[in-house]
């Protein structure tokens, strides 16, 4: 049965007689000591901050909406365009991280990414127009968008051996950060006197304390562990993999894009939900944080499981299952069941770190990776843009929540599909 290790190639450091008649142009000096441990608690402290950075500007949004649309004066279906925004930008912009990485390093794009967070945060609650509020969101979205895709490579580069262990790690960092916007956001912007605007902002100095270790790692340039830097070869090797030709590639695509729109409509609608069906502010925001926080100690599990079985089809059955359950809850009795529904649906949202973690083990090479990252995600994300969208109008003009949820539950069905398919014992190199 495989393990982390098994998922990514690396030098063999127990038989070195074996690769002695290796030619020496493949190593560069000092590439045999690697990093130092200190570097490499650095780069998993700067995971943590990062990841729990990729989540709040949208989930503090969510438990605040009602009073950000009675604030800039906006109808049901421009919050439906609001709720969009997120995945919009993340296709948009995670496009251009592989190049962006390669031009300036994984580390000072994702840099970039938290002080491009931190100066959206800052400026939308006071911009004062729709306009202004949609873009300076796109602003710390864009940062947010090119983290997501450099979060499995910097994994695959830095820990080619504990894949499943450090994406658990910062999965679960970063549904922490997602449950304490939905808590917090509420009481906090009770505590400091009711203004929504300060009730958002307060979320970009979490982004500013991110930035302080990725400065440090912007300088270092230590060859990463297990393989020397990139050499000609595996340069020569990128431009022919045509991912496009993988169904392996695909399936994680449209999987990754339906859990994305299930997560970004519950975000962005939930608390609404909950609302109108007569539960307080105060408590809906609690009920999207139980949602949320469901994802701390699975998000560490789950890919820990996943990257030690062939298969990642029945875990992708389950958690499908749990979202049919919960949005069948929600449909029927969205007050008297809330916590036991927010339980389920906090379950289902599990899918993420499962798709990060599939994204690791579909390819041998960081290369492959890279691609496979930036394709998954960029591409299933433009999927999930509808989807907020699709609810708001519905919401709008049919005044419920009924055809809303029964979406929802619909789209479950295709999540598994293609999620079965993504889960098969295969690589993309394969396939390509």
């Amino acid at each position: 049965m495989p393990n982390d290790e098994t998922q990514t190639p690396t030098l063999n450091r127990d038989t070195p007689a074996r690769t002695s008649h290796a030619p020496r142009a493949r190593s560069l000096p000092g590439a045999a000591e690697g990093p130092s441990p200190w570097l490499l608690r650095l780069i998993a402290v700067g995971l943590v901050l990062a990841a729990l950075n990729l989540r709040p500007a949208i989930t503090s949004l969510g438990a605040l909406l009602e009073e950000v649309r009675e604030g800039l004066h906006m109808s049901g279906s421009v919050a439906g365009v609001l709720t969009s925004v997120p995945p919009l930008c993340f296709a948009v912009f995670g496009v251009m991280a592989p190049r962006l990485a390669r031009r300036f390093g994984a580390g000072a794009v994702v840099c970039a990414g938290m002080a491009a967070i931190a100066v959206g945060l800052v400026v939308r609650p006071y911009i004062g127009s729709t306009a202004g509020f949609l873009a300076a969101s796109a602003l710390a979205l864009m940062g947010i968008a090119v983290s997501n895709i450099l979060m499995p490579v910097i994994v695959k580069r830095w820990f080619p051996d504990r894949v499943g262990t450090m994406t658990g790690l910062y999965s679960m960092a970063l549904a922490l950060g997602t449950a304490l916007a939905a808590a917090l956001t509420v009481p906090v912007t009770g505590a400091l006197g009711g203004n929504w605007q300060t009730g958002l902002v307060v979320w970009a100095v979490l982004a500013v304390v991110a930035v302080l270790p990725w400065i440090v790692l912007v300088r270092d340039r230590t060859p990463a562990p297990g393989r020397p830097e990139p050499v000609a070869a595996n340069a020569a090797e990128a431009p022919a993999l045509k991912i496009t030709r993988s169904r392996t590639a695909w399936g994680l695509a449209c999987f990754f894009g339906l859990q994305a729109t299930a997560a970004y409509i519950t975000m962005g609608w939930m608390p609404q939900i909950f609302r109108d069906a007569g539960v307080s502010a105060g408590t809906a925001g609690l009920l999207l944080a139980v949602t949320m926080a469901m994802g701390v100690p699975l998000a560490f599990v789950i890919p820990r499981v996943a990257s030690r079985l062939r298969n990642q089809g029945p875990i992708v059955v389950v958690l499908g299952l749990c979202g049919l359950i919960g949005y069948s809850g929600l449909y029927l009795a969205p007050a008297a069941g809330a916590w036991a529904w927010a339980l389920l649906l906090g379950v289902a949202n599990c899918a993420f770190p499962l798709a990060l973690t599939m994204i690791g083990m579909r390819a041998r090479s960081g290369a492959g990776v890279v691609r496979l990252s930036a394709f998954a995600q960029s591409t299933g994300y433009l999927l999930s843009i509808p989807g907020p969208l699709l609810v708001g109008v519905l919401y709008q003009h049919s005044g419920g929540w009924g055809l809303p949820i029964a979406l929802m539950a619909g789209l479950m069905v295709p999540q598994m599909v293609a999620g079965i398919l993504a889960g098969r014992d295969r690589t993309i190199e394969d396939e390509c």
